[in-house]
């Protein structure tokens, strides 16, 4: 038919993007625990609610991105090291991201991020990682 789009996915993105939409699940639950915060059913300090908040935003963001980003590497044909990276580079961000958030504020009474803020960062790279290899993937097809 003209006009119409016929997408296919690699194998790799295909068992990817069914993972990524497994893991939303996750996220669902992470919302109605954060509304169970909100409305002060479970006691938190200011600054961990500001981490609640900040890493369930990002897991949803992040995972969506994941899903547009495999698009765009089966697009282009990304293959190797940087196809896994393109594929991989944000979705293990969304992971350790959100992770860095909820892990690093951990405890009772608990008003500045512990060791495991680490994972943050360590995410930060990832996403990093990953959206640099899209895009110059994207630019030098």
């Amino acid at each position: 038919m003209k006009g119409l789009l016929v997408l296919t996915l690699s194998d790799p993105s295909r068992i990817i993007a069914g993972l990524i939409l497994i893991s939303i699940v996750t996220i669902e639950f992470g919302g109605t625990f954060l509304l169970r915060i909100v409305s002060g059913a479970i006691p938190m300090t200011d600054f961990q609610k500001s981490f609640a908040r900040a890493g369930h935003a990002h897991a949803g963001v992040l995972v969506t991105l994941s899903l547009v980003g495999l698009i765009l590497a089966d697009a282009t044909g990304l293959a190797g090291l940087t196809g896994w990276v393109a594929r991989l580079g944000v979705p293990v961000a969304a992971i350790l991201i959100s992770a860095g958030f909820f892990l690093s504020s951990l405890g009772k009474d608990v008003t500045r991020p512990n060791g495991l803020i680490a994972l943050l960062w360590a995410g930060v790279v990832s996403l990093a990682a990953g959206v640099l290899a899209l895009g110059i993937g994207l630019l030098t097809a």
